[in-house]
């Protein structure tokens, strides 16, 4: 219920917490631990198709800044992470991850709806108008 697009190359998925507004990922479609394992090709269409999910939720919710991260220690398939940052977050220069995830991950933090179906369909809208330029 979170998947706001399939792409060509991965899953647009609205993250379950949203103490970052508009915290999305962005999953591979293919099982890959590193960039450098994808076909350069896929690789550059990936990291346009994320891209373009960043822009997305930038023209949804005007954050301050994104941030990105693709970590994969816990979860080795490569996949990547957009946290949009708000000038009036605490902690704003703080990276995401020094936030407790007692106060992240907060009952009063998981998107329900309507708000989760008004939140994917906005993402969504701005990320095929995006994609049709």
């Amino acid at each position: 219920s979170y998947v706001i697009e399939e792409l060509d190359t991965g899953f647009a998925v609205l993250a379950e917490y949203q103490y970052f507004y508009g915290y999305s990922l962005f999953f591979c479609k293919q099982h890959a631990r590193e960039l450098h394992d994808l076909d350069p090709a896929f690789r550059m269409r990936f990291l346009e198709e994320m891209a373009q999910l960043a822009e997305a939720v930038f023209q949804v919710v005007h954050p301050h800044k994104l941030n990105y991260e693709s970590l994969g220690n816990v979860d080795p398939h490569l996949h990547w992470h957009v946290f949009p940052r708000h000038s009036d977050e605490p902690g704003l220069k703080a990276p995401v991850w020094v936030v407790d995830p007692s106060v992240s991950q907060a009952p009063n933090r998981r998107i329900a709806e309507p708000e989760l179906s008004d939140l994917k369909q906005k993402i969504r809208e701005a990320l095929l108008s995006i994609r049709s330029r």
